[in-house]
């Protein structure tokens, strides 16, 4: 693996280091503020909808100052941020700043995918995504085993110091790691005509029906992880918050996996590979439902390794569909992707006090349904590896 390759890998990992380090503290911030499952959701929801704030704007300012730029001032700010997190001692505040490290974070994830897209060579993108895919899937893992263990230990606001500290030495290994901007052509888009390029993607529908896809991909895995802690935390199996966060071990066969996903992209074509991988989703949630430890942690890891394939497919065929102002292209896909983690944190929650784990399932269960629907639909047809040919004599 290449220093270049390994930047990106590290830069997909402090991305996700603190997004979801609150999930497998929900049952413990219940008790603590003495509230429902909905309003403790509101620390993944918030910083969700500004990770979706964000991401149009670090497109932007990637397109006008260079990907590198902000992929590293980003990454520092995360970390920083971190540090008043920690000292919170309200929901209220902690949703404040949590909502804050949010709208940093797209500087670090959205710009690198439109980095790769750019200086890497076009035959090897989807495998080089599929690289900062497996970073993501590792720091999102790690972040969340990180909390719980923490939370067993030490006070609950600690686990902010630590992760913190840990974001501070990816943010400096990017640094030193990526190359700067080499390729990249700047395509700087005045603001007076920033809603005109929006609006163009927007119109494009491929690009429209792929960032619904992408919302669909990360409301399910958002609210699958979300409120299966619920699920374990009370009887029969009362797990507390280091066991809670042990579950996420399941992500580290997503992340072994995701390289496959990215080969199968460059060689099966992008729709193929996102129907697996959802059908696989919807199994993983499926076997959830039985009354087993072990079943649940089969469930959830054919969950991780579908989404994440998903997830592989939608990001490269972001790089062939949009020709132009790819930063903002990717940076209004991680608006909707997470939004739909936002949501997805939030709407299950309903079904969940309704009917349970079951109830909750089946509702996500149903929405992976829908997005295999709108890709098969919309995603452009014919043999995709070829596509990827052509545009590359293009571009």
């Amino acid at each position: 693996m290449s220093l270049r390759t390994l930047g990106v890998m590290i830069a997909g990992y402090a991305a996700f280091l603190q997004l979801y380090t609150t999930q497998p503290l929900l049952p413990l911030l219940k008790e603590e503020f003495h509230t429902d499952e909905v309003a403790v959701s509101l620390t993944i929801t918030l910083a969700s909808l500004g990770v979706a704030f964000g991401a149009p704007l670090a497109g932007t300012i990637a397109d006008r100052i260079g990907r590198k730029k902000v992929i590293v001032a980003s990454a520092f700010l995360v970390a920083f941020i971190s540090i008043p997190a920690a000292f919170a001692h309200t929901l209220g505040w902690l949703n404040v700043w949590r909502f804050l490290q949010g709208v940093c974070t797209p500087g670090v994830f959205s710009v690198t995918v439109a980095y790769v897209n750019d200086e890497w060579p076009r035959l090897e993108v989807g495998r080089g995504v599929s690289y900062y895919i497996s970073g993501t899937v590792l720091g999102g893992f790690s972040g969340r085993t990180m909390s719980g263990l923490v939370a067993h230990y030490l006070p609950w606001r600690d686990v902010f110091l630590v992760v913190g500290a840990l974001n501070l030495i990816c943010a400096f290994a990017v640094w030193r790691m990526l190359p700067d901007d080499q390729s990249t052509i700047r395509t700087s888009i005045p603001w007076d005509r920033w809603l005109h390029a929006a609006g163009s993607h927007l119109r494009n529908r491929s690009l429209l029906s792929t960032y619904v896809v992408g919302f669909c991909v990360l409301f399910s895995l958002v609210g699958t992880y979300t409120y299966i802690t619920f699920r374990l935390s009370e009887p029969p199996f009362s797990f507390p918050p280091s066991v809670l966060g042990a579950i996420f071990f399941t992500y580290v066969i997503g992340a072994l996996l995701t390289p496959l996903a990215g080969r199968s992209v460059d060689r099966y074509g992008h729709r193929a590979t996102l129907t697996v991988g959802i059908v696989s989703g919807i199994c993983g949630v499926a076997i959830t439902l039985l009354p087993w430890v072990w079943t649940i942690a089969i469930g959830l890891t054919l969950c991780c390794a579908g989404v994440f394939a998903a997830q592989a497919a939608t990001n490269s065929f972001i790089g062939v569909t949009a020709k132009e102002n790819r930063a903002l292209a990717s940076g209004l896909y991680a608006a909707f992707y997470h939004t739909g983690g936002s949501v997805g944190a939030a709407v299950p929650g309903y079904f969940y006090q309704a009917g349970g784990w079951p109830a909750c399932a089946g509702f996500i269960a149903a929405v992976q349904t829908l997005t295999i629907c709108i890709a098969l639909r919309f995603w452009s047809g014919g043999r995709e590896p070829e596509e990827h040919a052509q545009l590359s004599e293009v571009d």
